[in-house]
C-alpha cells in the first residue's frame, strides 16, 4: 500500500518537508478555502498539485469533495449542486487526481464527546462518551422526543450529569461534538460561530422528514449522476463510512454495516463507485467484523484508514493504538496488500508527549501520527 498522510494545505504546521523525512510517501487534502458547493477550477487544483511535487511528493487522494447539505435532504439547488460537483471532478481527472474520499453524512461529521481522554499509558485520544452525548442531545439541544434514542440506564447517567456538570463543562462538550470536529474539515460549523447549537438546531430541521430510506434515494441519485463523469474522467470515488456508525440525533446513517455497504455498491454498480475502507469508523461499531468485511469489500475499496478502536460494555469506545483493538489492522493489510498501490492512512493518532501543547486539530498530531505509522510501515514489511 501506498504511506499516505492527511495535510491541511499551505497553512498547516506540518510541513511536506516534514512529511517526507519520516516516509510519507503520499498526500491526502483538500481546496478547504473553497466553500461547499463552489467549483473546484483547475488552475486551483494545478496550483496545489504542483506545490505538492515540488517537495517530492504526489498528491494521492482528495479528502474531502465534500457533498452540500442540499443534495442530501434534495434541497431545491440540488440538481445545480451536483453540476457544480461534477465539473470538479472532470478537472480533478484532467489534472490525474484519481480518488475522491467524500461521507454522505447528514449535518455532522464524525462525533467525539472527548478530544483529550487521558489514557493510562499519559497520552490523549478520542473518546466517544454515550452518556454525555445523551446529555448533549436531550439537555442542551433539547431535541424533540430525543429521550425515545437512549437506553433508561443512560439517561440516568445523563440526569446525574445535569446536576454537576459546569457551564464551562457544557461548553466544552459543545465544542467537542459540534465545532472542533467539524469546521477544520469543510463543516457547517465553524469556531468563532455565534450560537453554534441554534446553528445546529436549525440544520437537524432540514432532515426532519428525511428517513434511511429517503437518505438512500437521495445518495442514490446523486451517484447517477457523478459517477458517468468518474467513469469518464478516470476518477475513483469512495464514500467514507458513518462515524460512529449507528443513527445519531434522529439522523438516518446509511453506511454503517454489511448491508449498507453492498446496498450502495449494487445501487449503481460501477466499479468508480467504491468504498474507503476506514478501520476505526466501523470497529466502532459492535456489530461489524472489520476482517470479514474487509475481505468481502476489498475488491471495491479504493483507498484505506488504518485505524483501531476499543469498544466497551456500556457503548462508549476509544481510538485504540494501532497495534490492538477491534480494527485488527494486522490481519487487514494481509488482505489488502493484494491490491497494489492502494493509498493507505493512518487517520488518527494519540496527542503525545510535545505534541500535547500545540495546536493540531483534534486526531491529528505529528508524534502520535508518526508513531502510528512507524507500527503500520513495521506490520507492512513483516507481512
Amino acid at each position: 500500500m501506498e504511506k499516505t498522510w492527511r495535510w491541511f494545505g499551505k497553512s498547516d504546521i506540518i510541513s511536506l518537508s516534514d512529511l517526507k523525512q519520516i516516509g510519507v510517501e503520499g498526500i491526502v487534502t483538500a481546496l478547504h478555502h473553497i466553500p461547499n458547493g463552489e467549483i473546484w477550477t483547475q488552475e486551483a487544483i494545478d496550483d496545489l498539485k504542483q506545490y505538492i511535487e515540488n517537495a517530492g511528493l504526489r498528491w494521492s487522494v482528495v479528502e474531502s469533495l465534500p457533498i452540500s447539505e442540499s443534495i442530501k435532504y434534495a434541497g431545491k439547488d440540488r440538481d445545480r449542486l451536483i453540476e457544480n460537483y461534477k465539473i470538479s471532478l472532470a478537472n480533478l481527472g484532467k489534472s490525474n487526481i484519481r480518488t475522491v474520499c467524500y461521507n454522505f453524512m447528514p449535518v455532522i461529521d464524525w462525533i467525539r464527546t472527548d478530544l483529550n481522554k487521558k489514557q493510562e499509558n499519559g497520552v490523549y485520544s478520542l473518546y466517544f462518551d454515550r452518556a454525555r452525548f445523551a446529555y448533549f442531545d436531550v439537555y442542551i439541544l433539547k431535541r424533540k422526543e430525543a429521550e425515545k434514542d437512549y437506553s433508561s440506564e443512560i439517561l440516568k447517567k445523563a440526569q446525574d450529569l445535569d446536576k454537576t456538570i459546569t457551564e464551562k463543562e457544557k461548553e466544552e462538550l459543545i465544542d467537542a461534538i459540534i465545532v472542533k470536529t467539524q469546521g477544520f474539515v469543510n463543516g457547517n460549523i465553524k469556531e468563532g460561530d455565534q450560537n453554534p447549537v441554534a446553528i445546529f438546531n436549525r440544520l437537524l430541521e432540514d432532515y426532519k422528514d428525511i428517513d434511511k430510506d429517503q437518505l438512500r434515494a437521495n445518495f442514490k441519485y446523486f451517484l447517477e449522476q457523478v459517477i458517468p463523469v468518474a467513469e469518464e474522467y478516470g476518477v475513483n470515488l469512495c464514500v467514507h463510512p458513518d462515524d460512529p456508525p449507528f443513527p445519531v440525533l434522529g439522523l438516518p446513517r446509511i453506511v454503517t454495516n454489511e448491508e449498507d455497504i453492498d446496498w450502495f455498491l449494487r445501487a449503481v454498480d460501477n466499479p468508480h463507485n467504491g468504498l474507503t475502507f476506514c478501520a476505526g469508523s466501523l470497529s466502532a461499531g459492535i456489530h461489524n467484523n472489520v476482517v470479514d468485511l474487509a475481505g468481502k469489500f476489498a475488491h471495491r475499496t479504493h483507498f484505506v484508514h488504518l485505524r483501531s478502536t476499543n469498544v466497551f460494555s456500556n457503548g462508549d469506545f476509544v481510538e485504540a493504538s494501532h497495534l490492538e483493538g477491534r480494527g485488527h489492522l494486522l490481519e487487514l493489510i494481509k488482505i489488502f496488500k493484494d491490491y497494489p498501490h492502494l493509498p493507505m492512512r493512518i487517520d488518527h493518532g494519540p496527542l503525545m508527549l510535545s505534541d500535547i501543547d500545540k495546536k493540531y486539530n483534534p486526531g491529528y498530531s505529528f508524534l502520535g501520527r508518526m508513531k502510528a505509522l512507524a507500527e503500520i510501515s513495521g506490520m507492512m514489511a513483516a507481512v
